[in-house]
This record gives structure tokens, C-alpha cells and sequence, in this order.
């Protein structure tokens, strides 16, 4: 089947869609097995926060790489090395029998995790910029239920199974494994640039290869300064959420195995549904004006602070306010997501898109690294994982919002530039 099939391409993103549902239930399992991992190892939190710092680290200094390597070679085949990766060291990291081992061993998962920009800069040429947000925002889903799916493997089933945490990652990684035949032998390339709507109906697409003049390129649009100033602050309240928030409930606010899995499971339904609406709202909006992303990306971050604020503060007793709260906190917090990403491809031509979201994502963990131990060692000195919480996760978004303002400034120059390249381009 072609590439350009249209039916084909929604196969792509079904095999992308199972990656990273796979890929974000094995990373963010961490969070549920926490409390089970600490026990077992005796250890505190500040050494568990520095497993989960560990990964981030690794995968942090290996985003410039996978981002040059995809925008130099197939990117298919460079993600059927990467879901390899992933399962060999999720085994890995359930084999050892030492702190310092698992430390290590968890720390390598996050070699895979920098393969991401090549994902969505293949998907990016199979859809074009009207609804790019809306594939990314559906694409993204995957991260909350996976989450879900996670949380019940390791309350529920793994449990009743008598496997422990370690059989969870055995399963997970052997999973990933799989994953990696099916991207290797059924997921096709697609020319770069394909998509875009100066290209339509040309029938024969142009090469357009990495250059070093391009890759610089991406430092004078003035709109990527403030993606990456975001990004910095961004993931800081993600990661401190994934990591923390299991501990939170149940130490701080009471509740046990399944109470937790009931609050948390309708949260995360409305935040996998929260990215398809950002990524919706954004496409709607950027349909009108090229700020449209910019717009709906700083009411998410500005409306996830005000009702995470609200939820903590909301006494232990009142669990259906507490509750309705976090949906809320839910629905908002991953407007940015999908459309931080569209307007990289908004501004950027494509033969350094994964470049580009490559040193994006390395500026967003280069900060994220440290708020999973930064959360552990406030919890720690404080006595509180709310105030560790709350504190980082409400100056990280309203820093976002004051950064988003910057950045409706120079996001419809910087789009009028691109499409007026990709003209000259097409006119050849």
C-alpha cells in the first residue's frame, strides 16, 4: 500500500498511537509503583525521585542526536531502534537487585525517550498544517491512557496475579520489543515537506535534506525563542504530577488503592480528552489567525495553575470538590501540547523539524530533570509532597503564560516566512 493512501496513512498513525500508548504506560508505571519500589529497596524519597531525575538526564542529552539522526536518515527505521531500546532496557531494569543497579538501569530507558521528534515530524508529512494539532492532540492520548491503563496494571491486575513490580516490566518491555517489528517491517517514510499545501498536486516531490544553515535557521525565528523558553518551565509540572501525585494521595490525603484508582481514572480520561480538545481548539483558531495556538496554548497553562490551586487547597474531607477540581485541572493541562508542537512546524521548514523539536525537548527535560528530585527534597524538608506540588507547579504554568505573551508578538511573521519559502520552493 502507498505511502500517500489515505488509508494507509491513519494505519501509521494507529502503530504510532500503539507506540506511544505503550512506550508512556511502561515510563509513567514509575509513579503507581513508587510506593512499592521504595519499600522494597529501603529507600527515601529523595533517592527515588533521583531514578526517575536519572532518566530524564539521559534522555535530555540524547535529544540533539535523535533529532540530527532523523532529519539525516529514515526515521521509520530509527523508531523501530528506539521501541527496541525501550524493552531491552525495561528488562534490564527489572532484572537487577541493587538500588545503585536499578538507579542505572532506569536511568538507560531514557535513552528511548528522545525519539519522539522523529515521530511527529513523520506524521507531520502525512497530514497537512489544518489539522496537524488535532493528529498530534490525538496521538497524544496515549500519554493519559497509558497512564490509566498503567495505574491499573500495577494496582489491579499485577496484584491479583501475585507478579510484583518487577513482572509489570518484564511485561512492558517485552511489549516494546514487539513493537519494534511491526514499526520496522510495516511503517513506510514519506519525502519531507510532502504535506504542505504549496506542494499539492506536485508530482514529483523534491529531496530536501539537513543542512547546518538550515538548523541555525531555527535560532532566528524569534517564535522558537519563546517555544523554547516554555519548554524549559513546562514539563515541570508534568513530571512532578507523574511521579508524585500516587504518593500524595495516599499519604497525604488518605486514600487507599482504590480510591485512588477511582479519583484518578476519571481525571485522566478528562486530560486524554483535554489534548484532542487543545489540539481542536487550536486548529480551529489558527484557522483564522496564526496566533491561534499561542492563544489557546496560554489559557490552558493559566487555567491548569488556577485549579490545581484550588484542588490542593480543598480540605481531605471534600472528596467530590476535590475531585471535580482535578477535571478540571485535567481538561487544561495539555492544551499546550499538540499545538506547541504544530507551530514549531509552523515556523520551521522540514528538513530540521525533528532538530527543531529535538532542542525544544532537550531545553524542556535540560530544566524537567531536577522536579522530580526537586519535589522529593521539598517534600522531604517541608513534610509536605502538597506544598512540593503546588509551589512548582503554579510558578512553572504562570511562568508559561508570561513567556506565551512573548511569543504572539512574532508567530505570524515568522509563519508568513515559511509558507513564503515553500512557495519559492514550489515554484522551481
Amino acid at each position: 500500500m502507498s505511502p500517500q493512501n489515505s488509508r494507509y496513512r491513519w494505519f501509521v498513525v494507529f502503530v504510532f498511537f500503539g507506540f506511544m500508548l505503550l512506550h508512556q504506560m511502561d515510563k509513567l508505571l514509575v509513579g503507581p509503583l513508587t510506593p512499592k519500589i521504595i519499600e522494597e529497596f529501603g529507600i527515601t524519597k529523595t533517592q527515588m525521585g533521583a531514578v526517575t531525575t536519572g532518566a530524564l538526564i539521559v534522555g535530555t542529552f540524547l535529544y540533539p542526536l535523535w533529532g540530527y539522526l532523523y532529519d539525516r536518515y529514515a526515521r521509520a527505521k530509527l523508531l523501530a531502534l528506539a521501541a527496541f531500546l525501550w524493552g531491552a532496557t525495561t528488562w534490564l531494569s527489572a532484572v537487577v537487585r541493587t538500588y545503585s543497579g536499578f538507579l542505572v538501569t532506569r536511568a538507560s530507558t531514557g535513552i528511548d525517550d528522545s525519539s519522539y521528534p522523529g515521530l511527529y515530524s513523520l506524521v507531520a508529512d502525512y497530514f497537512g498544517p489544518g489539522m496537524r494539532s488535532r493528529i498530534f492532540g490525538l496521538l497524544q492520548l496515549s500519554g493519559p491512557i497509558g497512564y490509566l491503563l498503567g495505574m491499573v496494571l500495577a494496582l489491579m491486575v499485577a496484584p491479583a496475579l501475585g507478579w510484583g513490580w518487577r513482572g509489570v516490566f518484564y511485561l512492558t518491555g517485552g511489549l516494546g520489543i514487539l513493537l519494534a517489528v511491526v514499526i520496522y517491517f510495516g511503517v513506510k517514510d514519506m519525502p519531507r515537506g510532502q504535506s504542505e499545501p504549496e506542494f499539492a498536486g506536485t508530482e514529483e516531490m523534491q529531496k530536501f535534506e539537513f543542512s547546518w544553515e538550515s538548523a541555525r535557521g531555527i535560532l532566528k525565528k524569534r517564535t522558537m525563542w519563546f517555544v523554547f523558553l516554555q519548554g524549559f518551565a513546562g514539563v515541570f509540572p508534568w513530571n512532578v504530577i507523574t511521579y508524585w501525585f500516587f504518593t500524595y494521595l495516599g499519604e497525604e490525603r488518605g486514600y487507599d488503592e482504590g480510591g485512588i484508582l477511582f479519583t484518578m481514572a476519571p481525571v485522566i480520561l478528562v486530560l486524554a480528552a483535554g489534548y484532542f480538545v487543545g489540539g481542536a481548539a487550536g486548529d480551529w483558531l489558527f484557522k483564522r489567525t496564526a496566533k491561534g495556538r499561542i492563544i489557546v496554548s496560554s489559557v490552558g497553562v493559566l487555567m491548569g495553575a488556577l485549579f490545581l490551586f484550588l484542588a490542593i487547597r480543598t480540605p481531605v474531607e471534600e472528596t467530590t470538590t476535590f475531585l471535580i477540581l482535578m477535571m478540571l485541572t485535567a481538561l487544561f493541562m495539555p492544551f499546550s501540547a499538540p499545538n506547541v508542537i504544530s507551530t514549531v512546524y509552523d515556523v520551521v521548514v522540514p528538513e530540521v523539524r525533528s532538530t527543531a523539536n529535538s532542542v525544544q525537548y532537550f531545553i524542556e527535560n535540560f530544566g524537567a530533570a531536577a522536579a522530580p528530585l526537586l519535589a522529593g527534597i521539598i517534600a522531604d524538608q517541608t513534610g509536605s509532597l502538597a506544598i512540593a506540588i503546588l509551589s512548582i507547579c503554579t510558578i512553572a504554568w504562570l511562568a508559561c503564560f508570561v513567556i506565551y505573551l512573548g511569543a504572539l508578538f512574532f508567530v505570524e511573521k515568522d509563519h508568513h516566512e515559511l509558507r513564503e519559502t515553500l512557495a519559492k520552493r514550489a515554484a522551481v
